[in-house]
């Protein structure tokens, strides 16, 4: 399995600690006057900073689009790859309305019930804020903070979304010295607390349902209700959310040819989420707000180390079956192995392996066990499970399966094959026309 395997170690470093670049950019990426000295703005906005070089960001926050901005001063990096370039390049007011070099926060509203305000940026600056769509900002911009945030201080530190969920409601986290302010969008109420175990945070951000708050050129992970820190922190970004000379484990990682993509199992599970697997690796394949990510196996699924043989989804449990075992997982977040397993596949579902690829389709009961050039249906509601049909198969070659609303996609390579239903893929004697799979799918190049 080649796909990823050799080209994603910097994602695995990452991924050991739950901070990882999206696998995109690893793998390609009035007006305010305090006085300031303006001859030294223009000398600091001429000097390139270098974020390897463990500087402090002011915020942190993704576009509608999901790509990432670090502001530091009137810079900003676009990505966790790259040079930096100028503030107003991208967000051009900012420029107009101080000289002071920098911003105080930054986060990206989620908003589902007012669509005017969903995925847009809001920046804030003293007692300012300003809200960007598709970098334009808003007509009415700037506004005082407390217009569109009543309750929440100016001269902030740091902010971050919470959707609700993974937050009690919709809500923003914001940070201004020691304490924390959870700002409830619908009801525009402020609860103030102390997490006086967290530093102090220069910029917060939220990456794939976990949350993170940078320090100096250290983050450490918190949890946005209670603040709690679980691990060993602060770490270093530099080793995870950069790709930095003499830090991680990068290199100098390149994007693999969509030719040369393959897969060992893909699976979505009932929330949504869906994973591709291959080697050792794992990819958040649904993540467009936050692009494209890749971890080790053994990050979310820890008893799994040495790569899957196929994965489906059944009732808010996600199956992995690896030589003749079956690991069963709760699908909620944390994943937890359910007591007893792993258990043999013949006891857990009447068959003997290998097993080649298996997926189930929505608010169905039966799993479909590809092995080599047959495959077999087996009930999941039965007790004991058995083969309850068995039928060959026109295409050989079978790594990996799914079924979702467009039908089933068989991988075999680097090309699928589409079936309706999986009624057309048992009987039909017709092979369609394989399909590549593409940079959209996979975050490949052609």
């Amino acid at each position: 399995m080649m796909l990823l395997s050799q080209t994603l170690c910097l994602c695995l470093a990452l991924a050991l600690s739950n901070a990882a670049p999206t696998l995109h950019d690893v793998m390609m990426a009035g007006p305010l006057d305090h006085g300031h000295d303006h001859h030294k703005d223009e000398a600091h906005h001429n000097a390139n900073p270098d974020r390897c070089d463990g500087i402090e960001f002011d915020a942190i926050t993704p576009d509608e689009k999901g790509n990432t901005f670090f502001f530091k001063g009137d810079h900003l990096w676009k990505g966790f790859t790259g040079p930096a370039q100028v503030s107003n390049a991208s967000f051009k007011e900012l420029d107009d309305y101080h000289h002071l070099g920098h911003i105080d926060a930054a986060f990206r509203m989620h908003n589902k019930e007012k669509h005017e305000d969903h995925d847009h940026i809001y920046v804030f600056l003293d007692n300012k804020v300003f809200s960007y769509y598709n970098h334009n900002l808003e007509e009415g911009y700037p506004k005082d903070i407390q217009l569109d945030f009543p309750g929440v201080p100016s001269h902030l530190d740091a902010a971050v979304e919470c959707p609700k969920g993974e937050c009690t409601s919709d809500s923003v986290l914001f940070f201004k010295g020691e304490e924390v302010y959870n700002y409830d969008i619908a009801t525009q109420s402020v609860k103030e607390r102390q997490w006086a175990h967290l530093p102090n945070c220069t910029s917060a951000f939220r990456w794939l349902e976990q949350y993170y708050c940078f320090h100096g050129h250290n983050f450490t992970r918190f949890h946005p209700v209670s603040g709690e820190v679980n691990g060993a922190y602060p770490k270093d970004a530099r080793h995870y959310f950069m790709r930095c000379p003499n830090f991680g484990h990068g290199g100098e990682a390149k994007v693999p040819k969509c030719s040369e993509v393959t897969l060992d199992a893909i699976t979505s599970d009932d929330s949504g989420k869906t994973y591709a697997f291959t080697g050792h690796i794992y990819m958040r394949l649904d993540t467009h707000r936050d692009g494209k990510h890749a971890f080790p196996i053994a990050r979310t699924w820890k008893e799994v180390t040495n790569g899957v043989d196929a994965v489906f989804s059944y009732s808010d449990k996600i199956y992995i079956i690896k030589g003749d075992q079956v690991y069963i997982y709760k699908s909620a977040a944390p994943s937890t192995l359910i007591e007893g397993y792993p258990k043999s596949l013949k006891e857990e579902l009447g068959i003997e392996g290998p097993v080649n690829a298996a997926f189930v389709c929505a608010d169905h009961h039966i799993v479909h066990i590809i092995q080599g050039k047959k495959m077999q249906d087996i009930d999941l509601s039965a007790t004991p499970r058995i083969v309850a049909r068995e039928a060959p198969l026109p295409i050989s070659g079978i790594e990996a399966g799914t079924c979702g609303p467009d039908g089933i996609k068989v991988f075999v390579g680097s090309e699928y094959y589409h079936y309706e239903t999986p009624r057309l893929l048992a009987f039909s004697r017709i092979r369609p026309e394989p399909k590549k799979i593409t940079p959209e799918m996979m975050g490949c190049v052609e």
